[in-house]
Formats: structure tokens, C-alpha cells, sequence
């Protein structure tokens, strides 16, 4: 009896270990979905059915030291899941997207040519960027949260710098191209 009672209380702490982190850590998943899905209902979406996952396999967290690495695991399964279903979109969400609706605007990264570069690398790649460059985690932080070695991690986040670089400076050069030769002045 006293084994089950102990376990139950296990339990119990994690999950209440769990909610204090998702509470306190909310607005940082809310951005790790936003940068994924690009808008602010699916990122809501993720976000709830990450929490919703992680309090219901909470049992299953074996070191409560690393409950926010296996949060953050978790919000990264949801993203990557989230990008491989289907979506039918409407015209009117898509140009609501775009900012075509009287004229809205809203760029969560101040960059939407940014934007679409980090969102043309791999899953891992953009991983890397976002949880080093938007949510200041460490690269062994990182390696704990993709299950990867350190390492590779940099490797990866090296690479993945290079090819946003070359990505961002040509279409730089290609717009100094077109106005240079008569088709940007």
C-alpha cells in the first residue's frame, strides 16, 4: 500500500510541476507555435493540446529536473505535427494572413522576409534558429530539448545561419539588381 500511495504522490508533484511551468513559461510556447504556424489561433491550438499532453502523461516524467526540456520536447512534437496536416484555407483567411484586410499588418518578428527564410529550412533546422535566436535557450538546452548531441546542434545551427545568410542577401541582391536596371526606379 505504501509503494501505490508513494507512486500516486509522484504523480501528483509532477503534475503540479507541470501546470507551474506551462503557466510560467505560456508566452514562450505561444511564440515557438506562432513561429511555426503563423497564426494566432493554430499557435493557441498547439499550444493547448501540448499543455493537454504533457498533464496527461505526466506519469510518464521520470526526472522532474528536466519537466521543462520535456515541455519543450512536447510543444516541438505539437508544431511538427501540426505542420504535416492538411489545411484548407479560405481567402479571406489567407489575405487576413497577409495583412491584405484594410491594410492590417502584424509581423511577430518585425521581418517577414526572415520569416519566410527560417520557415524554408528542415524542422530541426528551424528549431535550432528559433529556440537559440527567439527564445534564448542555450545549445545544450537545445540539445536536451531535440534529443540531439551538442555537436550537432551547432553544426546544424552554423549551416542553418549560412543558408538563412546566403537566402537573405539574395534577395537583397536581387532587389539592388531591379532597381539598378530599370525595373525598381
Amino acid at each position: 500500500m505504501h509503494l501505490f500511495s508513494g507512486k500516486k504522490e509522484k504523480e501528483k508533484e509532477n503534475k503540479i510541476l507541470i501546470e507551474q511551468i506551462i503557466l510560467e513559461k505560456y508566452n514562450q510556447y505561444y511564440r515557438l507555435a506562432f513561429s511555426y504556424a503563423h497564426n494566432e489561433e493554430d499557435a493557441g491550438d498547439i499550444v493547448q493540446n501540448g499543455a493537454y499532453k504533457a498533464l496527461r502523461n505526466s506519469d510518464t516524467l521520470k526526472k522532474p529536473e528536466y519537466a521543462e526540456t520535456w515541455i519543450y520536447r512536447i510543444m516541438l512534437n505539437e508544431c511538427f505535427q501540426h505542420l504535416k496536416q492538411p489545411r484548407c484555407v479560405s481567402i479571406d483567411a489567407m489575405q487576413e494572413e497577409n495583412g491584405a484586410e484594410a491594410g492590417y499588418s502584424e509581423d511577430h518578428y518585425g521581418n517577414i522576409d526572415l520569416q519566410r527564410a527560417i520557415d524554408s529550412l528542415s524542422e530541426k533546422d528551424k528549431a535550432i534558429v528559433i529556440l537559440k535566436y527567439f527564445e534564448d535557450k542555450t545549445l545544450e538546452e537545445i540539445a536536451e530539448i531535440l534529443n540531439e548531441n551538442v555537436n550537432t546542434v551547432k553544426s546544424r545551427l552554423y549551416r542553418s545561419m549560412k543558408k538563412l545568410q546566403n537566402t537573405l542577401s539574395d534577395g537583397t541582391e536581387q532587389s539592388k539588381y531591379q532597381y539598378n536596371h530599370g525595373t525598381g526606379r
